[in-house]
């Protein structure tokens, strides 16, 4: 359920996105939800992780762009064989929308590259939908 992945220079992304109730306010059109995401490295070298850039559209199309250093305020080096696993949150005023991103990474050669994070979904309860989709109507 919602996990999704992508392979590239064999570093595996990984999302797991849950719906946060005591945080959001579907009457205020608030939707809140916690995503963990593990960075699973599988290949031979140690790579950092330098920023991320996150593309996050909700269900009116409204693009929402994220740019920053590092995740939770951390540049984590991941030794081969290792894997970094963080939570995050994401707020949209749609009870439904998916996300989307790119690590930069850099190797010890001071190599830079991207790692893509694939799309996942982010869904509210049918129930919060529907209720909130009913009373648009």
């Amino acid at each position: 359920e919602g996990m999704t992945k992508a392979k590239s220079r064999k570093i595996f992304v990984s999302a797991n996105p849950a719906y946060v109730l005591e945080q959001s306010d579907p009457i205020n059109m608030k939707f809140v939800w916690s995503y963990e995401i593990t960075i699973d490295n599988q290949s031979t070298e140690i790579v950092q992780l330098l920023s991320r850039r996150w593309i996050i559209t909700d269900t009116n199309a409204r693009v929402e762009e994220i740019r920053g250093t590092g995740v939770i305020g951390m540049q984590p080096l991941i030794k081969p064989g290792r894997r970094f696993i963080y939570t995050s949150y994401c707020q949209l005023s749609t009870p439904q929308g998916t996300m989307e991103g790119i690590y930069e990474m850099q190797n010890t050669d001071e190599e830079h590259f991207d790692i893509v994070v694939p799309k996942f979904i982010l869904s509210a309860p049918s129930s919060i939908t529907r209720a909130f989709s009913s009373k648009l109507h």
